[in-house]
C-alpha cells in the first residue's frame, strides 16, 4: 500500500512532468501566441472547467476562505498570475536552455527562504543531494561539453525568468507557512486561487491585446491551450500543492530538477528526438542526488 508521502512524490512527479510539456508548449508556440494571451487562455479555460464542479465546496468553506483573507490574493498573484505569465514572456526573448538552467535557482531558493520563513533549515545531506541533482543538471544542459556550457549567453528573457523563479519558491514557502489557514479541500482551494488569479492576469492581456492583438484560433493554437489548461494548471497544481502540503517546500523543490529529464524524454516520444549518453548521465545524477535530498530530516 502507498504511503501518504509516496503519493505526495507521486503527485510532484505528475506536475513536473505536466510542467515539462508545458515547456515544450512555450517553445513551440511562442511566435503564433502572445505570453499574456496564452496565459490568459490558459487559465479561463482552467477556470470555466473546474469552478462548476467546486462552485458548491468554495460556498461550504466560505468562512475558512474569508479567514484566510489577504493571504488568498498573495498565493494567487504568485502562483497564477504572475510565474506563468513571466515564463512565456521570458520565452520571447531566451532560449529553452536559458530557462530551463535559471530553474536550478528553484530549490537554492526554496532551501533559504524555507530557513527564513518556516524555520525549516534542510539537513547537510539534503544541500549535498542539492549539489549533486544541479551538477546532473548542469551536465545534461551543457550536454557533457564545457565549450558547450562556457558559450551559454544571458538576455534580457532571463532576469525576467529570475524573476519567475523567485515568485514561484514564494508561492511554494506561502502554501506550507499558511497550510493552516488553507484547509479547505485541494479542488477548492485551487479554484479559489484560479478565480482570484485570472482578473490579475486581465488587465495585462488587454494591454498585450490592444499592443499586438491576438492569436489564429487554428486547431494546433487551439490544443496547446487545452494542454496547458487541462495538464499543466488542473493536473499539475492539484499534485504540487497536494504534495507541498505533505512533505515540505524544500523537498517539493528539489524535483523540478527533473524537468529537464522529463523534457528530454518527452521530446523523444513527441518529437523523436533521440536520447543521448549525456541524458543517461545527467538524468542518473539528479536522480542520485533527490533521494539522497529527500530521504533526509529537517533541522529546525
Amino acid at each position: 500500500m502507498v504511503s501518504r508521502q509516496g503519493w505526495a512524490f507521486a503527485g510532484l512527479l505528475l506536475a513536473v512532468l505536466c510542467w515539462a510539456g508545458n515547456a515544450l508548449v512555450a517553445r513551440a508556440f511562442y511566435a503564433d501566441i502572445p505570453p499574456l494571451g496564452l496565459s490568459f487562455w490558459r487559465w479561463l479555460l482552467a477556470t470555466c472547467l473546474l469552478v462548476p464542479f467546486v462552485a458548491p465546496s468554495i460556498w461550504a468553506h466560505r468562512h475558512t476562505l474569508r479567514k484566510a483573507g489577504w493571504r488568498l490574493p498573495v498565493v494567487a498573484a504568485l502562483g497564477i498570475a504572475s510565474y506563468n505569465s513571466l515564463l512565456y514572456t521570458a520565452a520571447q526573448s531566451t532560449e529553452a536552455i536559458n530557462l530551463t538552467l535559471l530553474n536550478t535557482c528553484l530549490p537554492l531558493f526554496t532551501f533559504i527562504g524555507g530557513g527564513i520563513l518556516l524555520g525549516e533549515w534542510p539537513a547537510r545531506r539534503a544541500w549535498f543531494g542539492m549539489a549533486i541533482a544541479a551538477g546532473g543538471l548542469l551536465y545534461l544542459i551543457s550536454r557533457g561539453s564545457w565549450a558547450v556550457f562556457s558559450s551559454l549567453s544571458f538576455q534580457t528573457g532571463d532576469l525576467i525568468m529570475l524573476v519567475a523563479v523567485v515568485c514561484w519558491a514564494l508561492y511554494t514557502l506561502l502554501l506550507r507557512r499558511w497550510a493552516g489557514y488553507l484547509t479547505v479541500p485541494p479542488l477548492t482551494l485551487l479554484g479559489v486561487l484560479m478565480l482570484i488569479g485570472l482578473p490579475l492576469i486581465t488587465p495585462f492581456y488587454l494591454f498585450e491585446l490592444s499592443r499586438v492583438g491576438s492569436f489564429a484560433p487554428t486547431p494546433a493554437n487551439l490544443a496547446a491551450i487545452a494542454y496547458t489548461a487541462i495538464f499543466a494548471s488542473l493536473v499539475a497544481y492539484l499534485g504540487w500543492n497536494h504534495g507541498v502540503k505533505s512533505v515540505g517546500a524544500a523537498k517539493a523543490a528539489m524535483v523540478t530538477y527533473l524537468m529537464p529529464v522529463f523534457t528530454a524524454i518527452l521530446g523523444w516520444l513527441v518529437l523523436g528526438e533521440g536520447l543521448q549518453m549525456f541524458h543517461w548521465i545527467g538524468g542518473g545524477l539528479i536522480f542520485a542526488g533527490l533521494l539522497l535530498a529527500t530521504r533526509t530530516s529537517t533541522a529546525r
